[in-house]
């Protein structure tokens, strides 16, 4: 399987010769996150899932945990979430929770199933298979460096059950088929930015609230508070540039992804990340903005963006920051060469390279016609080849492309309508 397949002639985004292989009703659509924090992934799902044609998908959302900061933006848009709570995957409750989901499956005559990442693939794919869902996607969007061995092999194995693996980065890819996975099998559609948001944005509050005066330059960094985010290499980074532009102030926005870590661990990681500014001089030009939801008007208050991840997918900071005409440094990391052409559209550094990271945060800060144009370019190119509506319409295709084809398929009605036979006989007397 290609990145895009051309199928024509096409009727209603359907090819014509097989559009009677689907079903004249909307599609019936299950999407599965692990919760919905404030993660690039978790941003995606919620985007996608909410611009989905509905004339043409009847979608479910579903996760394993209420909660998280995006929970209520799912609330206000009126959409039910649906849960199927569990501890972790060796917990006692999680066959019986992955039993629930699979009976929902089948009695819903659910068609399509999405994953999101390693715990959503391990947990809803497995479902899926039981309860004969005829197509069954999963997603990977990062390159497993939060994955012990054993959990690496696992999700191997279980997306062996699934029709599609969907990758956001042609680095992800690479990396999957370097791990033994079947590139035929995976599918790169890019994360896509709704850039309205972007546009005419004033700056928000945050001078005032920080003390920031008007026309200091502010240096800001967008991302999770974790060590592969090269958080420390950011403080570093902001300390060597503080002797030259000594009125600088350098923001780190974002917080940590609370179901990996418990809130002592991240305050923690927080007093770890102040204090390590004080001992570099930085004392109160170091600024820990925690969780923010007035990102555009932050950004319209940034003079540069600056991502110094260790290990990336394609990030959303990133795609944001150059949306919003902000100039971006990076590292020469994962999906990030892909957004990012260097001297043109943004600067890469390498990574776990404070001092480089900060040459050319000080070259922005120098030359800001340099600035200025990296940051129109950037915009540009956000426009042209990130936009949501060319995200939703690629996946709204693929989704169509594979049932389709299955459809077409000599018995894929069995995995719809049979399942597995044991399976079914469970779910017929629990019914």
């Amino acid at each position: 399987m290609k990145e895009s397949r051309t199928l024509s002639p096409v009727r209603n985004g359907v090819p014509s010769r097989l559009a009677d292989k689907l079903p004249a009703e909307r599609i019936r659509l299950l999407k599965f996150v692990t919760e919905l924090g404030c993660g690039g992934t978790e941003r995606q799902f919620l985007n996608l899932g909410l611009a989905l044609d509905a004339r043409r998908f009847a979608l479910e959302f579903t996760c394993m945990r209420r909660g998280g900061r995006l929970l209520c933006e799912l609330a206000d848009a009126g959409v039910p979430l649906r849960e199927y709570p569990i501890r972790s995957l060796c917990s006692p409750g999680a066959a019986w929770q992955l039993l629930r989901l699979a009976r929902h499956m089948s009695r819903h005559q659910i068609q399509i199933v999405h994953a999101y990442n390693f715990y959503s693939n391990a947990f809803a794919i497995p479902a899926a298979w039981l309860a004969g869902v005829p197509v069954i996607i999963a997603s990977i969007r990062d390159r497993g460096v939060y994955l012990s061995d054993g959990q690496r092999r696992l999700q191997r194995l279980v997306c062996r059950l699934a029709d599609c693996v969907l990758v956001n980065a042609d680095s992800i890819r690479e990396w999957l088929v370097s791990d033994g996975y079947d590139r035929s099998k995976i599918v790169v559609i890019r994360n896509g930015i709704d850039l309205d948001r972007f546009d005419g944005v004033r700056g928000s509050d945050v001078r005032a609230e920080f003390g920031i005066p008007q026309g200091v330059p502010v240096v800001t960094m967008l991302a999770r508070l974790n060590p592969q985010k090269g958080v420390e290499d950011f403080v570093d980074a902001a300390a060597i540039i503080a002797w030259q532009f000594p009125d600088a102030r350098f923001l780190i926005v974002g917080e940590g992804e609370l179901s990996r870590v418990t809130l002592s661990e991240d305050q923690a990681y927080r007093r770890k990340l102040i204090s390590r500014g004080s001992r570099l001089g930085l004392r109160d030009r170091l600024i820990l903005t925690g969780y923010r939801a007035d990102v555009p008007a932050l950004l319209a208050d940034t003079t540069i963006s600056v991502l110094p991840s260790h290990s990336e997918g394609l990030s959303n900071s990133i795609l944001e920051s150059m949306a919003a005409g902000v100039p971006v440094v990076a590292t020469r990391v994962g999906g990030t060469p892909e957004a990012i052409e260097h001297g043109v559209t943004g600067l890469l550094a390498p990574p776990s390279d404070p001092q480089e990271l900060a040459t050319w945060i000080g070259r922005l800060l120098i030359d800001r016609d340099l600035a200025s144009k990296i940051g129109s370019a950037g915009r540009q190119s956000v426009r042209d080849r990130f936009g949501m509506d060319r995200m939703v319409h690629a996946t709204e295709q693929l989704y169509l492309d594979l049932l389709v084809h299955k459809a077409a398929a000599p018995g894929w009605r069995g995995r719809l309508g049979l399942a597995r036979p044991a399976f079914q006989a469970w779910a017929r007397k629990n019914s």
